[in-house]
């Protein structure tokens, strides 16, 4: 595998401090963009949480189903900042914008076909969860008004990827803030001033995330002028963001089918072990932010290094992001361990229950340094085009992890070592899956070539 861990970023024989450097002003403020994402729905919560119990169950199945779509079509960004890095690094900053502006196309398109079928659907959607009358008429309100909202949040993935792309993350994440602020004004607005509950929630959220998509056009206007770019869309454009970001589908359903099913065995488990895996995953979602910082970082060095067709380069990024994720996974993995004892406590105040999650942490605790290096290689790959390697090693993953999770729903263990053998197939098994198959690719130089 290419790569040195063996030193903390910074030390070592290839240490380049201009290029840390980069590595950070890259990933501080993606990491900025991405906290504030969750921050939308936490703000929703909050605020509908003051309306009473069923609006607050009626918006948690409405969430439920748009992060679901959401987290589907993140390929957009993913897909776009390598097309556009690539063209970047090769001294064509218009061709670069051009592919960007196709991905926003693209976008556009897709989330209107969402929109439009996600609205018809939206009354069976609600009823596949079964929910109380008072409860699904909630989550239909804000379903069916926040479908229109679709089309903004895949357009601002495509103009997100975009920017990266062109190595600039620090206006998406003004882009972001300003949207924050817009959806709690808004909200506030429709909701108290208003009079409209639920429905001035969506409403809110709707209209600060087409905000977003002004800002952006007008951005990214502004670059096509500066390098000649067309703001009209090119067929080839939008047929490579198709066909890239179709593999990127593939494997996003891979992550997610893992996610679901480690859920599905939870639940069959009990109760209160469910109830500690959440608290666990949560905690490795939660690093997780950080790390997918430098998975973006990674991924915009690696598509610029390629396109200038400096291989000595891409190498040095591989080696040095993957030195900043593994270190950064130490530290984290470090603190988890510390606290392992406390998070219990600090989510929910019951004993039993910290004392149900802390192997479970422990596991966490360990497996960091490999997630660390796994997100980071992930972005490598996505940097480098590689989609369909990255769609098929998906579909392998799952092959070890698969049956670890059947032999412990087989075997009927629950409790704390229920919980136990659950973290350590997903972070143990699945992981370092995940981490075999990444560190495969990247031991040769065959991966580089897939841009070409």
């Amino acid at each position: 595998m290419a790569s040195d861990p063996s030193s903390p970023p910074g030390t070592g024989p290839d240490a380049a401090p201009s290029l840390n450097r980069e590595i950070l002003h890259l990933a501080v403020p993606a990491l900025g963009a991405l906290v504030a994402e969750p921050l939308f729905l936490i703000l929703d919560a909050a605020m509908i949480g003051h309306l009473g119990a069923t609006p607050l169950a009626g918006l948690g199945i409405a969430s439920a189903v748009l992060q679901t779509i959401v987290g589907l079509m993140v390929f957009l960004a993913y897909s776009t900042t390598p097309a556009v890095a690539r063209r970047f690094g090769a001294g064509e900053p218009g061709d670069a914008v051009s592919v960007g502006i196709d991905g926003m196309w693209f976008a556009l398109g897709l989330g209107a076909v969402l929109a439009i079928i996600g609205a018809v659907s939206t009354p069976w959607i609600v009823a596949m969860f079964g929910p109380s009358g008072a409860v699904g008429a909630q989550a239909h309100t804000y379903l069916m008004i926040s479908m229109w909202g679709l089309p903004a949040m895949l357009i601002v993935f495509a103009a997100t990827g975009l920017l990266r792309g062109m190595q600039d993350t620090v206006t998406p994440l003004w882009i972001a803030g300003l949207g924050f602020g817009a959806n709690a004004l808004l909200n506030w607005l429709f909701i108290y001033g208003l009079g409209w509950g639920i429905a001035g929630s969506a409403f809110g959220t709707v209209t600060a995330q087409w905000g977003m998509v002004a800002a952006y056009v007008v951005v990214i206007r502004r670059l096509a002028l500066r390098h000649g770019a067309s703001m009209k869309a090119q067929r080839a454009g939008l047929r490579g963001t198709a066909r890239s970001g179709w593999w990127l589908f593939l494997r996003t359903i891979s992550l997610r089918a893992a996610l679901l099913i480690t859920v599905g065995v939870a639940t069959g488990i009990g109760t209160q072990e469910l109830a500690g895996w959440q608290i666990v995953f949560t905690i490795f979602s939660t690093a997780a932010f950080a790390l997918d910082a430098l998975a973006i970082a990674a991924q915009a060095l690696i598509g610029k290094s390629l396109g200038a067709d400096d291989l000595a380069q891409v190498h040095r990024v591989l080696r040095r992001t993957t030195a900043w994720g593994m270190w950064f996974g130490v530290l984290v993995g470090a603190a988890i361990a510390a606290l392992s004892g406390l998070l219990g406590i600090v989510f929910t105040g019951d004993a039993d229950i910290a004392a149900l999650v802390q192997p479970a942490f422990l596991v966490l605790a360990v497996a960091q340094p490999v997630a660390g290096v796994v997100f980071v290689l992930d972005g490598v790959l996505m940097g480098a085009n590689d989609t369909r390697y990255l769609a098929l090693a998906g579909l392998v993953n799952l092959v070890p992890f698969l049956p670890a999770l059947w032999i412990i729903s087989l075997t009927g263990v629950d409790g704390m070592l229920g919980l136990l053998w659950l973290a350590v197939a997903f972070f143990g098994v699945y992981m370092l899956a995940r981490l075999a198959t990444l560190g495969w690719r990247v031991r040769t130089d065959r991966w580089t070539m897939v841009a070409a």
